[in-house]
């Protein structure tokens, strides 16, 4: 999938959580409030260790000024017409951090693979998020597979479809998280890292703690 133009994107890409640059993200809303949440990344959990990290991820976002709702992909599945529309709502849009391959899944049987890059190239809102929810936005998911996350894993209710191995093609480049970290997955992502060297995949790694900013000023890493 092509990279589409950032020129216009405003982007707060976090390796983990809102990261200590937070303000960011409300700096790049311009004073809109409603954020969208999506946590489908995360449906491999149980139902109560899911609504456990939605109940965190609202309290953070609100506790910026933000007013967040879950967009659950699955009341989607089969509609991207309708998800459009609701996307279109938001002024920002967060996606929390967890399997890539789940996330990838909800994003394609929803038709936000095709909806967010679109609504992206509008400038309809500020996209967050961290690990997973940033990792989908590179041109390709490979290099992740078998060494952070499972790439045949498929939730229940989800249909049983091909592995997403391309990301949404948003970014020129891909992202190693928790790069060089304290986090259970910073050893796995020396592996994504050299998988990235090997096969000439443009990239950027970012250490837990720093989060990637676009907007009309360019792009940069802050910390």
């Amino acid at each position: 999938m092509p990279s589409a133009s950032v020129s216009n994107m405003r982007l707060y890409l976090s390796s983990v959580g809102l990261g200590p640059r937070r303000t960011e993200l409300t700096r790049l809303a311009q004073g809109g409030k409603r954020a969208g949440v999506i946590l489908n990344a995360y449906d491999f959990r149980t139902p109560e260790r899911r609504a456990a990290s939605l109940e965190f991820e609202m309290r953070e976002l609100a506790d910026l000024g933000l007013e967040p709702e879950e967009i659950d992909l699955r009341q989607w599945f089969g509609r991207p017409d309708g998800l459009r529309e609701t996307l279109s709502g938001f002024d920002v849009l967060y996606v929390r951090g967890g399997s890539v391959f789940v996330l990838g899944r909800a994003l394609a049987a929803s038709g936000a693979d095709r909806v967010l890059p679109e609504l992206l190239a509008e400038d309809a809102f500020v996209y967050s998020g961290y690990s997973a929810g940033i990792c989908l936005l590179g041109p390709t998911l490979r290099g992740i597979e078998g060494h952070v996350d499972d790439p045949a894993f498929v939730p229940d209710g989800y249909p049983d479809t091909p592995t997403p191995w391309d990301g949404l093609g948003v970014l020129p480049y891909a992202i190693a998280p928790h790069y060089r970290s304290d986090h259970p997955e910073s050893a796995e992502i020396d592996h994504t890292v050299t998988y990235f060297i090997d096969h000439h995949i443009p990239f950027v790694a970012l250490r837990d703690g720093e989060a990637i900013v676009v907007d009309d000023a360019g792009t940069r890493v802050v910390s």
